[in-house]
């Protein structure tokens, strides 16, 4: 640990804690604290948005994903520019139209309150597993460039974010994400030079050695979805990024904060878009690591892999002040994905639940409050998941698996809502189905092991889940709709 490193992030650190913390000496009404009054710069919302997407999951899981495997997993973000496609000419029109904080807003008016409920909960699952396996993300550098513990990192980690999402409100979010977003990106491009000119043969080596690993392949382009294949990965972005921006409270949420709809969309462009040659740097930093501890084997630790490999690398590796840099480059990533999920996670208690059913027509003084204390305790709940994560080997893969669980297919109920004429009760038996294939294809191997015959395992892969979860709940209700209409008729 140098002091000129040190002294890099913890000024950087208080300087955005500082400043996210500032917006709450405005007067500030829930409004305020939720959407930002609908007043905030579209470029600022764009950064958010690609700052939301960039977590310490890309910046640090992505390059692990590279260096241990090849490139399949920037399949993913192949999907983005099509399902941003959709969230302009579709979403962003929808939720400005509806004028409802509350992503979910929309299913209660479709299928009624069960369907906002149902929904919410699933929302309120899927930020605390993303939560934690972002501030556990950030703790492995923290761990390494300190050498204070993991457990330790993570609890400092969590609190230090939270000050400010639970204080500043929407505003102090989308502000700190645009910087944070801009100091990712340097971050990771200065990182990238490093390890590109710090190689023998500088680039060249590179790819030489990368390409007789087979490192930059897509994965197999059989179709089939019992593995990682190319096809398997790109279907399961497009779903999962249709989720994010029809029906994820952290998206829809800055769609309100665009004073109108056409700015809402040019930011959604703008953020969805920048992310897809982000990813590619990150994976491209993923592969140029495993051909850098090629040609420098001693350099690398035994034990040290996946996840682990960049945070090495930065710590032991980069320059004096360039590490410094780095570690708030990640921290940046972390804070602004968990500020978000915060945010929007106390948005969604207060509107689908504590307004709904505990007190309704609160005033601005006790909503305030409700979105300061729902903060806090997603924030804490947080740090505990984030504990729970310490020790696993590939957090992409289980922060995948995770959101394929949490999510319940509610994307399926979304667009029954929306492409179908569905009633009430077949939405409630296609949302029974589908939840009840989503445990099935989780908890088969458990069941297995506890005498469930073989022939009823999963056969595809975990990250289908989401997929088939969200086909079971559409194609069920519409079946059931159709049924109905020419029973009548």
């Amino acid at each position: 640990m140098q002091i000129l490193d040190l002294a890099i992030f913890l000024i950087y650190m208080l300087a955005i804690v500082g400043f996210g913390i500032s917006f709450s000496f405005r007067k500030r009404t829930a409004q305020d604290f939720t959407t930002g009054g609908g007043r905030l710069p579209t470029w600022t919302i764009g950064m958010s948005i690609f700052a939301t997407y960039v977590s310490s999951i890309s910046f640090l899981a992505l390059p692990g994903n590279a260096y241990m495997t090849n490139w399949n997993g920037l399949v993913f973000s192949f999907s983005i520019p099509l399902a941003a496609w959709v969230a302009v000419n579709y979403f962003v029109p929808l939720y400005r139209k509806l004028k409802c904080e509350s992503a979910y807003f929309y299913l209660e008016q479709r299928f009624g309150a069960w369907a906002r409920i149902y929904a919410s909960c699933c929302y309120l699952l899927t930020q605390l597993a993303r939560m934690g396996a972002i501030v556990y993300l950030i703790a492995l550098p923290m761990n390494a460039f300190l050498g204070w513990s993991i457990p330790v990192m993570i609890i400092l980690i969590g609190f230090s974010v939270l000050l400010y999402a639970m204080w500043g409100g929407i505003e102090a979010v989308i502000w700190a994400d645009a910087v944070q977003g801009i100091v990712l990106i340097f971050g990771a491009l200065a990182c990238l030079g490093v390890i590109l000119f710090g190689i023998p043969n500088g680039p060249e080596a590179i790819f030489s050695s990368a390409a007789d690993a087979d490192k930059f392949s897509l994965g197999s382009f059989k179709l089939e979805f019992t593995s990682s294949t190319f096809w398997m990965i790109l279907v399961y972005g497009l779903f999962i990024n249709l989720q994010n921006f029809g029906i994820d409270q952290s998206y829809v949420q800055r769609y309100l904060t665009a004073n109108s709809e056409g700015e809402a969309k040019k930011a959604t462009w703008f953020g969805s878009l920048l992310y897809v040659p982000v990813s590619f740097v990150f994976f491209f930093m993923g592969t140029a690591l495993f051909a850098y501890y090629e040609s420098f084997p001693d350099l690398l630790p035994e034990g040290i892999i996946g996840d682990k490999v960049f945070p090495h690398f930065i710590v032991n590796q980069l320059p004096v002040g360039l590490t410094g840099l780095l570690i708030a480059s990640i921290f940046a990533a972390g804070m602004s994905t968990v500020s978000t999920s915060i945010n929007s996670s106390a948005t969604v208690i207060l509107s689908d639940h504590f307004s709904k059913y505990i007190h309704p027509n609160p005033s601005e003084k006790l909503s305030l409050r409700v979105l300061r204390i729902s903060s806090l305790v997603m924030g804490l709940l947080s740090i505990l998941v984030g504990l729970a994560f310490n020790g696993v080997s590939n957090t992409l893969e289980g922060w995948w698996a995770l959101s394929s669980i949490f999510s319940g297919g509610i994307l399926g109920l979304f667009l029954l809502g929306l492409l179908s004429k569905a009633k009430n009760p077949q939405a409630i038996f296609a949302v029974f189905s589908g939840v009840m294939v989503i445990c099935w294809m989780s908890l088969s191997t458990i069941l297995i092991q506890n005498g469930l015959p073989q022939t009823l395992s999963n056969p595809l892969h975990t990250n289908m889940t989401i997929v088939i979860g969200t086909m079971t709940i559409f194609l069920v209700g519409f079946g059931l709709t159709w049924a109905a209409k020419k029973s009548r008729g």
